[in-house]
């Protein structure tokens, strides 16, 4: 990186140094190709008479995000070999800044991409390379972080991990994270935040704001884990909007205070709460669950008469509701990668007062949407039936002729 620096030579664009060391990896992964389609390396000679053999390169131009860049392409006298890293007929190719994201956002340090780049294609990139690389990416995760949203959703799921981040010293911060389901039957990560100190409903206060000045005008039902003063800030965000307890968060806040015997026998005890048909029967089921455990945890009692308020609104709902309210896998998902990524590079740097999360990338430069693709049946009745018991806020908001392009907020 510094030679480069010193000999003048461009990091990015064409000729730059991003450019040759994506040369130098897709030629290595080709000439390795080859070896292994052939059976026996550059230089050595083969043990079969009349075999096939290599035929020297051929010059070929494909588009990079660094510009034009030109390869050679090794061949072979039979004229079988069919490359991957570069097919025939292929005019666009990936860069090296793509690998070295992909593999960054897997966990990987950037000690270990630079060694494994070393290792897979022979080529040396030094760390400062790859953390200017990996920096780039800032920059879109903050047009990301600031994207228009859209309306309405059916169901946003918040919730909170606590990562340790770098800044100056090492300390626990909370990561804050949401999470919707799209009228389309999409998930879709509206943004993660970095706070100070423990989670509180202060804050999350600003989220939820910065949400409703991004466009949504409208969220059906709000999924939480129960933190104190959290449906009050929802409330004053958005007035129409009920709040859910997470079954899942309530389920093992319970735990807590169970000893591990006894915990399938807990979980029998519940199941019959947070599926009962109607209120007077999942009142009647905690009953008997209190009268069973009720002395040996009162704990575990006063933790579902605490939330019950938040927790009986998930009973009034057809199966196909509660179905998709009861489905957290989404956000599990994202933050077992925050904390894989946590484990796997030790503490989040801070820079620019944000955290810096990464997470794998799809088509942009941060988590987002699923893809588009034919919608799941049950999602489709779900959605369904939330459009019908919500007056139809879902379908108010499909007909909008902006739905997909609301106003971006002014700073």
């Amino acid at each position: 990186m510094g030679d480069a620096q010193r000999q003048g030579l461009a990091i990015d664009g064409e000729g730059g140094l991003l450019a040759q060391l994506t040369k130098l990896v897709v030629e290595s992964a080709l000439e390795g190709e080859l070896t292994a389609h052939l059976g026996y390396g550059k230089h050595e000679r083969t043990e079969e008479p009349g075999g096939n053999a290599r035929n020297g390169v051929r010059s070929k131009t494909v588009l990079t995000k660094a510009g034009p860049l030109q390869i050679d392409l090794p061949r072979d006298r039979a004229g079988t070999f069919e490359p991957v890293a570069v097919a025939k007929r292929q005019r666009r190719l990936g860069s090296i800044e793509d690998i070295v994201l992909s593999l960054s956002a897997r966990g990987m340090t950037h000690g270990d991409i630079s060694a494994h780049l070393a290792d897979v294609y022979g080529s040396e990139v030094y760390k400062t390379t790859i953390s200017t690389i990996t920096d780039k990416v800032l920059d879109g995760m903050a047009e990301w972080q600031n994207r228009p949203l859209d309306p309405v959703y059916p169901v946003v799921f918040v919730d909170c991990i606590h990562v340790k981040v770098r800044d100056g010293q090492v300390a626990n911060r909370p990561i804050y994270i949401a999470l919707a389901v799209t009228t389309e039957g999409n998930r879709d990560i509206l943004g993660l935040w970095a706070g100070d100190g423990g989670e509180g409903a202060k804050y999350w206060q600003q989220v939820l704001a910065e949400i409703r000045n991004r466009g949504v005008e409208d969220v059906l039902m709000l999924v939480c884990d129960g933190l104190k003063g959290l449906p009050d800030a929802v409330g004053n965000v958005w007035p129409a909007t009920i709040v859910q307890t997470c079954i899942v968060h309530l389920m093992r806040n319970s735990f807590r205070y169970a000893a591990r015997q006894d915990w399938d026998a807990i979980s029998r005890g519940l199941r019959p709460v947070y599926q009962a048909a109607t209120v007077e029967q999942a009142e009647e089921r905690f009953l008997e669950f209190d009268e069973q455990w009720g002395s040996k945890y009162p704990a575990i009692a006063r933790l579902w008469e605490n939330a019950w308020a938040e927790f009986v609104p998930f009973l009034q709902f057809d199966r196909e509701i509660r179905r998709i309210v009861r489905t957290t896998n989404a956000i599990e998902s994202v933050n077992a990668r925050i904390r894989k990524a946590v484990k796997a590079r030790g503490p989040l740097p801070q820079r620019a007062g944000r955290a810096q999360v990464r997470l794998p990338r799809r088509d942009g430069p941060g988590p987002h949407r699923e893809g588009p693709g034919q919608m799941d049946p049950e999602m489709e009745a779900g959605l369904k039936a939330f459009d019908i018991t919500f007056d139809g806020r879902l379908s108010a908001a499909r007909r909008r002729p902006d739905n997909h392009n609301p106003p971006t907020p002014k700073n």
